[in-house]
């Protein structure tokens, strides 16, 4: 099983900036990409998150982004999901620490950042379009 050892290992290999903001849990940012990605080390599992926008307050309909967001969670996101918490929109992932190893580690934060990127302009345009409620 993957312990917080091997994380910090799997962390330095990888040349990334990263704090231990709590026991177990890690802000991690790489010199490239602006967003940061927060690891929790929590067994059985290991949870990355990163937060892509604050969602505006006011009461606006956002039902093509929602609709949006899950298909996206079908398709290019199988392995992760977008999701909502505290009028934020986060990407998150979990995997299984037992067998994990720096391959599948790398690969998911690199997936993280990319699909965040590519969806970044995508998501956008349908929270900036969203009609206000009444």
């Amino acid at each position: 099983m993957l312990t917080r050892e091997d994380l910090e290992s799997f962390l330095i290999r990888m040349d990334l900036e990263y704090e231990e903001i709590a026991e177990g849990m890690y802000l991690v940012r790489s010199r490239e990409e602006k967003l940061p990605i927060v690891v929790h080390h929590s067994p059985p599992l290991l949870i990355l998150r990163l937060k892509v926008m604050d969602l505006p307050q006011g009461g606006g309909s956002h039902e093509a982004l929602f609709r949006t967001l899950l298909e996206l969670n079908a398709t290019d996101v199988v392995h992760g999901a977008y999701g909502l918490e505290e009028g934020e929109l986060v990407l998150g992932l979990s995997m299984q620490l037992e067998g994990l190893d720096y391959t599948e580690f790398q690969a998911s934060l690199e997936s993280l950042h990319m699909a965040a990127s590519e969806h970044m302009s995508t998501i956008k345009s349908l929270v900036s379009s969203a009609p206000v409620g009444d």
